[in-house]
């Protein structure tokens, strides 16, 4: 089963001064964390706060690409957990035509932001990762505590 999620907080990870992308259920109060890079942290960032680029950044780039072919972006999908490395899977289509492409979860919420389609996570990604449970109450915390607004910080 697919879960709709959206990005509750861009935080840092204060042990290893790494961004985490924190996806939180929709209709649902499951908190999955995804840490990723510095520049997809960015790239997601500069999105969510609509700071558009002087010059197309690779996943307006990708998404442009994809809108000039004829295609759109129907969602992403968080599809696995693998030794400590998340899976994502994009999915493009053009009428009754659909592809699906493997991507890094932060590249595919990049995307995704910028076609401005749902992200799913597959109900079992929650339980591998441990945070299919009701989030603890230090965790509800940080992601209303980090709103839109505390992410230019990461920018700088």
């Amino acid at each position: 089963m697919l879960i709709e999620v959206k990005i509750g907080a861009l935080i840092m990870d204060p042990n290893s001064n790494t961004p985490i992308v924190v996806l939180k259920g929709v209709e649902t109060e499951n908190i999955l964390p995804i840490w990723v890079g510095a520049f997809e942290a960015n790239a997601i960032a500069l999105e969510i706060e609509k700071i558009v680029p002087q010059r197309p950044m690779t996943h307006d780039l990708l998404r442009n690409f994809i809108l000039e072919m004829g295609f759109e972006v129907s969602r992403i999908i968080i599809s696995d957990l693998k030794e400590n490395t998340f899976y994502a899977k994009i999915e493009i289509s053009k009428g009754d035509e659909t592809a699906v492409f493997d991507a890094r979860p932060s590249d595919a919420i990049a995307l995704a932001l910028r076609s401005d389609c749902p992200i799913f996570v597959k109900e079992d990604v929650f339980e591998l990762s441990g945070e299919a449970s009701e989030p603890s109450e230090a965790e509800a915390e940080i992601v209303e505590e980090t709103a839109a607004e505390d992410w230019p910080d990461l920018i700088d």
